[in-house]
């Protein structure tokens, strides 16, 4: 059997697998494939161009919507301009992922002893191994730590290294990002806390006291790596330096009132991770030296380790909560998976376009990334809806999908709804997205995407501006409200075969 036939057939299984976890038969192969979408000229519901002009959003609107079960397209506007994203990439990273890893894969994070161990002595260097764990906290760590101990290791006469792991190593998700955001935080193949350090200030006696910890359920560790210095000044609130083992911030005091505090992100993952695991074993009475990162795995015997959830979990919450750094890292791991080498976001993105056209029927998926953060990325809504008819909902993606709140005029949500929706929303400046899957009143299935952009505006933002820029939030519920207007609009008027 050839190497592709033997991928067909793995991939066949596995499909059949999720179908049968989701309490349909092996048998059911209309739950694991659909037609192509194609238009047949059927009429437009009457009520979408006065919905869109009443919207008045600047810029482009894009839709389209199709029958799961027949694939004939029912309504489309510009259905083949591209816009960006956003975050309704990490749909397509879920199924990426899902395919090549599979549902019930879990990412394991080690501790290696690079050397012989007598008397409880580690004679060599003890090794901190990522595995793209993207949900690893403090409180994994302490077990990890614990278990450390509990193989009777008490002293390590080499030194601590760390590993980030097989993927690439960056700095940021998107480098036209401020600096300070947090959900635009270092990627490697080793994270913890999402890769973000907790700032906490305080004003006592007309001074401020700072911390910076790595705060997790009851842990709450001091960090060095990370260090915060307040300054007089009205602008700009954060400035970041890149100093040679540590992240160097500082904010202006007029900006911080009383107290308060916020996540930043981390530019030093391997570091970070290291230095807070070195400071748990510690308490567990082991003393290491200061971490060391190595782009290279030193040869040892794995002495501990502590493993994720399964993938299918990890990737439930990334679709809810719309994490970043999440999306990145379950993405670069499976290009690792698939091509054996994940060495940047872009190279990465381009091997998942390769695999959507391969295996979701996608004609031109042009992702930047695997979290959509990134302003390069473009997909047209034709594509995205033929990308998710291609594993319909009930085999694979809509059950990890959020239920999406329709809105009256007023903007308030409408509880029992009869049309019903699950989705990915996507959002940057003055870009929203919407893709995912409709339930009918009448039973009747529909895939669905949209996207909305106004780039002239985007272009003019700042870079320091792009956290709040005036105008987004307002553009983005006019955006938001017409979304769901249109998937009411979509359910009433095919509500049953035409």
């Amino acid at each position: 059997m050839s190497r592709r036939n033997r991928q067909n057939l793995t991939r066949r299984l596995f499909l059949t697998g999720v179908a049968a976890g989701l309490g349909f038969s092996a048998g059911a192969e209309g739950l694991l494939t659909s037609p192509r979408p194609v238009l047949r000229g059927a009429p437009r519901p009457p009520e979408a161009d006065n919905l869109l002009k009443q919207a008045r959003i600047s810029g482009d609107v894009v839709w389209a919507v199709a029958d799961a079960k027949t694939g004939e397209f029912l309504d489309a506007h510009m259905p083949d301009t591209a816009l960006a994203p956003a975050s309704v990439t990490k749909a397509i990273t879920a199924l990426y992922a899902l395919d090549t890893l599979g549902a019930q894969h879990r990412f394991t994070t080690r501790i290696i002893a690079a050397g012989e161990v007598k008397n409880g002595v580690l004679d060599g260097h003890l090794v901190l191994a990522g595995g793209c764990d993207p949900l690893m906290d403090t409180s994994d760590l302490a077990t990890l730590a614990l278990r450390l101990k509990e193989t009777g290791i008490r002293e390590v006469r080499g030194g601590f290294i760390v590993h980030e792991g097989p993927v690439a190593s960056l700095p940021s998700i998107d480098p036209g990002q401020p600096d300070h955001l947090g959900y635009n935080p270092a990627v490697s193949g080793i994270a913890l806390n999402f890769n973000r350090v907790h700032f906490e200030w305080k004003r006592v006696s007309g001074e401020y006291a700072v911390t910076m910890d790595a705060r997790a359920g009851k842990y709450r560790p001091d960090v060095d790596v990370a260090q915060m210095r307040v300054r007089d000044r009205s602008a700009p609130v954060y400035t970041y330096e890149d100093s040679m083992n540590r992240d160097l911030w500082t904010v202006a005091r007029s900006a911080l009132g009383r107290e308060g505090a916020r996540w930043l992100p981390v530019r030093k993952p391997g570091l970070y991770a290291g230095e807070v695991f070195a400071t748990l074993a510690r308490s567990n009475g082991i003393v290491l030296k200061a971490p060391a990162v190595s782009r290279s795995l030193p040869a040892g015997r794995t002495v501990a380790r502590i493993e994720s959830a399964p993938l299918s979990d990890i990737l439930q919450a990334m679709l809810k909560y719309s994490n970043n750094l999440v999306a990145e890292m379950v993405g670069l791991a499976a290009t690792q998976v698939r091509t054996g080498q994940a060495e940047s976001l872009a190279a990465s993105a381009a091997d998942m376009n390769d695999w959507a056209r391969e295996e979701l029927g996608m004609r031109m998926p042009a992702f930047a990334d695997h979290s959509g953060l990134g302003s390069a990325s473009r997909i047209s809504a034709r594509d995205m809806v033929l990308g998710l008819c291609a594993v319909k909902h009930a085999s694979l993606l809509r059950p990890l999908l959020k239920p999406v709140k329709l809105l009256d005029a007023q903007g308030r949500t409408i509880n029992n709804h009869p049309v019903k929706a699950d989705a990915k929303t996507g959002t940057l400046n003055f870009v929203s997205g919407l893709a995912g899957y409709v339930t009918a009143p009448g039973g009747r299935e529909l895939v669905f995407a949209y996207f909305s952009a106004d780039e002239k505006i985007r272009a003019s933002i700042p870079r320091e501006a792009r956290e709040r820029p005036q105008g987004a939030r307002t553009w983005a519920s006019r955006s938001r409200r017409l979304q769901r207007q249109l998937i009411m609009s979509w359910g009433a008027q095919f509500s049953s075969p035409g």
